[in-house]
């Protein structure tokens, strides 16, 4: 991936039932579906957080999911996404859960 393809960053944060729903497995997932890079957590609060690098439209489709669809059996009340930049080229590789 590289420039040309307009790439993006954005972190995020998930709110609701996250935790112990696989939530980060399934994340993962469908970041490696969509062909993007990044990590995802669990925080100590409950939520989960983490950060998705890629092609504008993919990061598009992955906020939508990360936001309404998660894991089977999450509930997720809010997500929240911000610094939402313009990249030259991805910064990692691969789709990562860090502990």
């Amino acid at each position: 991936m590289s420039a040309g393809g307009n790439l993006v960053s954005v972190d995020f944060e998930i709110f609701g039932h996250v935790q112990g729903v696989c939530f980060r497995m399934y994340t993962e997932k469908e970041g490696l579906r969509l062909g993007l890079v990044g990590w995802v957590k669990n925080t100590h609060g409950g939520t989960v957080v983490g950060q998705v690098q890629g092609p504008a439209d993919q990061v598009e489709e992955m906020k939508v999911w990360l936001s309404k669809e998660g894991s089977p059996t999450s509930r997720i009340t809010k997500a929240k996404f911000t610094n939402q930049k313009a990249i030259d080229k991805v910064e990692m590789s691969g789709f990562k859960t860090r502990f």
